[in-house]
């Protein structure tokens, strides 16, 4: 099983201060990235676009006719969405040092969450991908191998995991996610055309949440 993941927004900073965590998970990744590239090369006919080695859903020269259509398009290589949103306002102490945020603990904790909605399962081998970030304080090393123990304890004794962090420019998996995010992200943030991006979305989605949405009602209950 083979799982890629990205993000859009920001913990802090944007005005409206949302983080969003999706991806998708399918069982040959060969597939759709094949699929990604063919779709670019049929229809991106802008040639800055259909050249590019990445095309992210954010980029200007694409007009939201387009980028609806892509995504339909993507939903039927039968992809299964998973992801979790988070609102600044509502990241946990334990994240927060004076003014600023823990970023690189806090973004390592929320990928664990994030996973924790599509597991336990029975699979015998999990290939995780998720889009090269730079981490203040945590190192490579450190994200990957926290992530794979993280889902090692949700499989059988005789499964396997591996973790990659990958450029996105390279890999066509990880550019699908960065749309699904992006749509997702105009989709909470009531920005254009966010509605019809989800609906189109929302068929092939399996697992979503909100993260640490009670997190400031139980504090004040200690």
């Amino acid at each position: 099983m083979y799982i890629f993941i990205d993000e859009s927004g920001n913990f802090q900073g944007d005005k409206e201060k949302l983080f969003i965590v999706g991806g998708f998970i399918i069982d040959n990744q060969r597939t759709t990235a094949k699929a990604f590239r063919k779709w670019q090369d049929a229809k991106f006919t802008n040639k800055k676009l259909k050249f590019r080695r990445e095309v992210k859903f954010t980029d200007a020269r694409l007009t939201d006719k387009l980028r609806a259509q892509t995504l339909l398009y993507l939903t039927q290589q039968n992809i299964r969405i998973f992801y979790s949103f988070l609102k600044s306002e509502n990241i946990p102490l334990e994240f927060r040092k004076k003014s600023a945020v823990e970023s690189g603990r806090l973004y390592t904790e929320i990928i664990a969450k994030t996973l924790d909605i599509i597991f336990p399962n029975a699979e015998p081998q999990i290939i995780l991908n998720l889009d090269h970030r730079s981490l203040k304080k945590v190192s490579q090393k450190e994200f990957k191998e926290s992530l794979r123990l993280h889902i090692l304890l949700q499989l059988s004794k005789k499964a396997s995991v591996y973790v990659n962090t990958v450029d996105s420019s390279t890999d066509s998996n990880i550019q699908i996610a960065d749309w699904i995010c992006g749509a997702l992200y105009r989709y909470y943030t009531n920005r254009p055309s966010g509605k019809e991006f989800y609906k189109i979305l929302h068929s092939s989605i399996i697992a979503s949440e909100e993260l640490f949405k009670d997190y400031w009602k139980e504090f004040n209950k200690k």
